[in-house]
């Protein structure tokens, strides 16, 4: 037992002495190095090598979306501002969605008229519960951006988006994406959002089509973290 501590502490000083030669640290010791979690580090210069724009025009930005997005199993339409009602209105029907969760600051004019038969699920002014949201058909929200580079939607909480649970508990997702949302690539949403966070402390969150894993048979399971279907449309 007392050797195998020895060897324990002399493999972890191993370990440790290589980071510190690393890190350029043999003289001051590992605890000179040691910050406060608390420190301010936003004035830390970070070298970046990688790209941070992208090159694509819209078009191209769009299209290389709707591939990535298709490649999901996800659904995709696009259309324009004036024809949004309907094609709620029909996805819902297609879906058979009769009650549709509506995130605070939705632009009303997304939504279909009492024609459609809809019965909606308002997150204000009281929030939903779990069990409200668990027994809804569908969400329909904005988003913050989308990224061609990776098919993936953001969303950061603001108005149109709601809270995260509303993206996550319903079973159906119905994304309205406006084409200059979308990004060319990854980096450039993170610029964007940094402020936001910094400022806000807003919840972010990153949806690459709808939720799936697969355990170690490769066996893949739909809807364990999030809507088992997404419905991305694009105006």
């Amino acid at each position: 037992m007392v050797e195998d501590t020895v060897m324990n502490n002399t493999a972890k000083e191993a370990i440790l002495q290589r980071i510190r030669a690393a890190l350029g640290d043999e003289q001051t010791g590992w605890g000179a190095r040691k910050k406060s979690a608390r420190e301010d580090t936003r004035n830390l210069k970070t070298e970046r090598g990688y790209r941070t724009h992208s090159e694509m025009n819209k078009q191209q930005r769009v299209r290389l979306f709707v591939r990535h997005v298709e490649e999901y199993k996800a659904r995709v339409s696009e259309i324009s501002e004036q024809e949004l009602p309907q094609t709620v209105a029909d996805i819902c029907s297609a879906e058979k969605v009769e009650k549709l969760v509506i995130p605070p600051g939705l632009d009303e004019k997304w939504l279909p008229g009492p024609e459609s038969g809809l019965t909606y699920l308002s997150d204000e002014p009281d929030q939903l519960s779990h069990d409200e949201l668990d027994n809804s058909d569908a969400v329909l929200t904005g988003c913050f951006r989308a990224v061609a580079q990776t098919g993936t939607i953001v969303l950061n909480a603001g108005l149109g988006q709601g809270r995260r649970a509303l993206t996550l508990i319903p079973d159906f997702h119905i994304c309205v994406v406006r084409r200059e949302q979308v990004t060319g690539i990854v980096p450039e949403v993170f610029w964007e959002l940094e402020p936001v966070i910094r400022e806000e402390g807003a919840p972010v969150t990153f949806i690459s089509g709808p939720s799936a894993t697969s355990d170690i048979e490769l066996d893949r399971v739909e809807g364990v973290h999030g809507p088992r279907r997404l419905h991305v449309v694009i105006v």
